[in-house]
């Protein structure tokens, strides 16, 4: 029987957890689906990643009326990928924020990356027709802003590529909570087919340098305490670090395509096959690693049709 592709065989519905991080912070989590947290100010809330469509946004609020009343208006995105973006027009928030460089890949590959996902995800895009159309930001940023919530300070940074060249992460410095996107995830695969591998390390460096009491990740638990925190930057470094260094030597030599998948295979498959969505993200992850290693800097745009391409290539 032929294994199917990305997540198109994963159609059960996934438990939600909505758990507090900090005084007036929570990750939304959903057993490895997309995550989303929750900033609550004195007045409004700000709310980071929106989900893949409006149905799944609603979930979210759903949460967030259970513990305020406050109107949600900020909404931050932390990168351009379909599934944490496309759910925004749910919440009416007046200011989106991105990054720069995140707003121009939206310009750049958006359409395709939404066409690319809604293949590979078909659970996640359940309700798509509601999704009124690309999201676009009001607000961009290069390095650094800083939103207050009334009192309630929230730096909103870019550290380094890594998941994308555009990642944000989001720091509230009165609780040392930071929301970190998809850099970090937590006994979940990450997803490096847009990625840099070489710089994905360092970037998890510089979110350690902030000691974060807690983190809400891409994907994954909440993590709350130094240790889970220590664990979650030191699992995350070690999947990157681990996915790229068999492809860079299978490159070094001149080898295929399908040589550098067998020996990722075996580098990863003892320490990570276990985690959530680790099949789907593989062969992404081995084309990517392929092509840096070849010195590709810039991801190449992911279409419906070069997914196809690739899965057929892997499977022979």
């Amino acid at each position: 029987m032929a294994k199917a592709f990305a997540s198109q065989g994963d159609m059960e519905e996934k438990k939600i957890s909505f758990t507090e991080v900090g005084e007036g912070l929570y990750a939304f989590t959903a057993e490895g689906d997309p995550n989303t947290g929750v900033i609550i100010g004195d007045d409004s809330v700000m709310i980071v990643e929106a989900q893949a469509t409006p149905r799944l946004a609603r979930k979210v609020i759903e949460c967030v009326r259970s513990v305020t009343d406050k109107p949600i208006s900020h909404l931050v995105l932390t990168h351009y990928h379909a599934v944490r973006v496309l759910g925004a027009s749910a919440y009416g928030a007046r200011e989106i924020i991105m990054s720069d460089t995140t707003r121009a890949q939206v310009a750049e590959r958006g359409q395709e990356d939404w066409d690319s996902e809604f293949g590979r995800f078909p659970r996640l895009f359940q309700g798509h027709e509601e999704i009124p159309g690309l999201t676009w930001p009001t607000t961009t940023f290069s390095d650094q802003m800083t939103v207050y919530l009334g009192n309630r300070r929230v730096d909103i940074m870019h550290l380094g590529r890594a998941h994308t060249a555009g990642d944000a992460v989001i720091w509230v410095p009165d609780q040392e909570v930071m929301f970190t996107g998809d850099i970090v995830e937590y006994h979940s695969a990450c997803y490096c087919g847009d990625g840099h591998f070489g710089d994905w390390p360092e970037t998890l460096a510089n979110i350690a340098i902030f000691e974060p009491r807690a983190i809400a990740p891409g994907r994954g638990d909440a993590l709350v305490g130094e240790k889970m925190v220590t664990e979650a930057l030191e699992n995350t470094a070690d999947f990157v670090r681990s996915t790229f260094k068999p492809v860079e030597r299978v490159v070094a030599r001149g080898g295929t395509l399908k040589e550098a998948w067998d020996a990722v295979r075996e580098a990863c498959d003892p320490k990570f096959a276990d985690y959530a969505i680790y099949e789907h993200c593989l062969p992404f992850n081995v084309a990517r690693a392929y092509d840096e290693a070849r010195g590709i800097d810039t991801p190449r745009v992911w279409t419906a049709e070069r997914d196809r391409e690739m899965w057929d290539a892997l499977q022979g």
